[in-house]
């Protein structure tokens, strides 16, 4: 632990201020538009994977991570190294992925239930219609591996997947100087992951969404990555589909004064400490528990191993913000539209109804933003930046697809059939309205 004397100083706001809309709005603005010098770069690798498949993969490789092979084989991750990482672990570790993979596997099978299903119905005259529901046949999960490892990615990306019936699961993660962790490896083999490569970056993302000599063309791409790997997604996006393009990590507390402030102040440092990025907001009309969070920051902060990124985040992007009620907190936080969105009172039952906009909501002192990125069961994949308004988190459904069933009968086409010539000939689509009029009798 850094024992070196860090300030962090997330902006003081007030909702009764004449300009808090500007300032609100100057705080959450973030670009999803990237450096030009990356665009151009990542669409050279994309194009250079495209054109020489495996060989361009292992140069970026050998640049980028400095990991230096002769095939994509080597770096192919067997089966057997997955499941012996997992029993290499301690049995602690070993129990916590298995007990957090069922939860997660359990909640994703009851959402499976609840609908996305193939089903049908008939209607008066004979006419079958519905939906059928099918996996998708290959996915690739892209797992970080930079900064930091992050084997309840795996966990989070892969088991929905497996539920949903993929059919395959192509797991891809960078790993600097050839250093592999093991409890990724271990999450791998628990989540049920098909083949696994160690390779990352925009590279890994082009041989996905193209496919190489050696890794399989996946149908999706889903797993967030730095700025490299989400520039590459939205240049793939057509040839495969992905999750979303995820923005730095966020939470917003929406706080009473009854949680403790030592607490709260370790929630907002759980996403700062991700990156300079991350955006950390506590809205609360008590304006002496603003200020009793701002000590906790300062008193806790020195004590944080990632502390001079959560400091550089909580200035940055952080704020603290006096609301003139918890209902006024509760519209706020709608117009901002959080990743993670915690309802820290002694009623968060009261608040939720009101609150519309947010990848997930956490209700209570007890429910901390950390337990979900890890255990709780609802996946961890969320919208970031203000997407929640029309985005959702991750889940079965989007490893499922849906095509339209439908079986007219006889007695169906006569009165369809109608319906279709007239409109048909009203587009001047001719041949639509000649093969629904053979069929009226």
């Amino acid at each position: 632990m850094t024992s070196i004397d860090l300030r962090a100083t997330p902006a003081r706001l007030s909702s009764a201020d004449g300009q808090f809309d500007a300032k609100l709005a100057a705080r959450l603005h973030w670009s999803a538009a990237q450096d030009d010098a990356i665009e151009q770069r990542v669409q050279d690798i994309l194009a250079d994977v495209r054109a020489r498949g495996d060989v361009a993969v292992l140069d970026y490789t050998a640049r980028f991570d400095g990991v230096q092979a002769e095939s994509l084989t080597a770096l192919e991750l067997q089966a057997g190294e997955l499941a012996a990482a997992f029993d290499a672990l301690p049995a602690a570790q070993r129990d916590a992925l298995q007990q957090a993979a069922a939860r997660i596997r359990r909640y994703h099978a009851w959402q499976k239930q609840q609908g996305g299903e193939t089903a049908t119905y008939v209607d008066e005259d004979g006419t079958l219609l519905g939906q059928k529901v099918t996996p998708l046949d290959r996915v690739g999960i892209y797992v970080p591996g930079g900064k930091a490892a992050y084997p309840s990615s795996v966990l989070m990306n892969a088991i929905p997947a497996h539920v949903a019936g993929v059919g395959e699961i192509i797991m891809v993660v960078p790993t600097p100087r050839g250093a592999k962790n093991p409890l990724v490896l271990a999450a791998a083999h628990v989540a049920g992951v098909t083949r696994a490569f160690t390779i990352g970056g925009a590279q890994a993302v082009a041989a996905l969404a193209y496919g190489t000599a050696t890794v399989p063309k996946v149908d999706k791409i889903t797993g967030p990555g730095n700025a490299y790997v989400a520039s590459a997604k939205k240049h793939v996006f057509g040839q495969v589909g992905i999750d979303m393009i995820a923005g730095p990590s966020e939470i917003l507390v929406l706080a009473d004064g009854s949680t403790p402030p030592d607490w709260v102040a370790m929630d907002l440092f759980s996403q700062a400490e991700h990156d300079e990025l991350a955006q950390s907001i506590l809205l609360s009309p008590d304006a002496a528990y603003l200020d009793a969070v701002q000590a906790a920051i300062n008193r806790l902060l020195p004590s944080m191993p990632r502390a001079e990124i959560i400091a550089k985040s909580l200035t940055n992007r952080g704020a603290l913000i006096h609301t003139r009620s918890m209902q006024e907190a509760c519209e706020i936080a709608n117009r901002i539209a959080p990743e993670h969105l915690e309802v820290s009172s002694r009623e968060p039952q009261r608040w939720e109804p009101l609150l519309k906009h947010a990848g997930a909501i956490f209700l209570g002192a007890y429910t901390s933003e950390s337990l979900g990125d890890y255990c709780a069961g609802p996946n961890h994949v969320l919208p970031t930046s203000g997407t929640a308004r029309f985005s959702s988190p991750l889940s079965v459904y989007d490893f499922q697809k849906r095509s339209s069933l439908i079986a007219v009968s006889q007695a169906g086409a006569q009165k369809l059939g109608h319906i279709a010539q007239v409109l048909a000939e009203g587009e001047g689509l001719h041949a639509h309205a000649e093969a629904a009029r053979l069929r009226v009798g």
